[in-house]
């Protein structure tokens, strides 16, 4: 395996491993695409957050590390720690279950236009859009604040992606676009696929499996950053 290639699958796994735990953020795309309401631009918004935080994690923690020959050593040690806890912790909910993640139900139905002629069908045609505007842009502000302000996740896809990424070296843009292309399939799928994936998704069992999952491809990882 050439070091290109296992850069793209270790960014690819890594992201995914901490992109898809239950989140804030995740429950917002699932939501909306049980709805079908304002999809794309919550997946548009997830995407180019995402795009953008992992390519500052890259372009500057990833830069700075590779610069500095000891302190590749402290990113391989530090990547290694945080990753071992985050596949703890992922073990432990695979345990213990108790996990699901649960979307609101759909909203009350907008009211239709009367089948009568006149003014009835305008006014309640403009109640329709006077009332979406609102639920777009409130929408849009959800995803951007539970996106931007939440200091667990800035880090982790900064601080966290920038130093595994520095340890690939020259290889590090693999590492990235493996990352990038990881998290826009995530977003895509589970938001546009929101409505066939969530009776799934829904029940503890999906979720223990899930979790077990990304615990042991956590452990690689720390270890492929521990023997490298």
């Amino acid at each position: 395996m050439t070091p290109d290639f296992a850069a793209l699958l270790s960014g690819l796994g890594l992201c995914l491993g901490l992109i898809i735990s239950i989140g804030a953020q995740n429950a917002i795309v699932l939501r909306q695409g049980l709805r079908r309401e304002h999809v794309g631009i919550v997946v548009a918004v997830c995407v180019v957050s995402d795009a953008i935080l992992q390519t500052i994690g890259v372009a500057g923690v990833a830069t700075l590390v590779t610069s500095q020959p000891w302190l590749e050593i402290v990113a391989r040690g530090a990547g290694a720690a945080f990753i071992l806890g985050f596949a703890f912790v992922s073990a432990r909910r695979a345990w213990r279950g108790g996990g699901s993640l649960e979307a609101a139900s759909d909203p009350a139905g907008a009211p239709s236009a009367s089948p009568g002629t006149g003014g009835g069908a305008v006014l309640t045609e403009e109640r329709v859009a006077t009332r979406t505007r609102p639920r777009r842009l409130t929408t849009l502000l959800t995803i951007l604040a539970v996106t931007w302000l939440n200091p667990h996740a800035l880090v982790e896809t900064t601080v966290v992606l920038g130093s595994v990424a520095a340890t690939h070296g020259d290889a590090r843009w693999w590492f990235l676009a493996g990352g990038i292309t990881a998290s826009t399939l995530w977003f895509v799928v589970f938001g546009y696929g929101a409505r066939y994936l969530a009776p799934l998704l829904r029940t503890e069992r999906a979720w223990r499996i899930l979790d077990g999952g990304i615990a042991a491809v956590m452990v690689v990882i720390a270890i492929s950053l521990v023997a490298g």
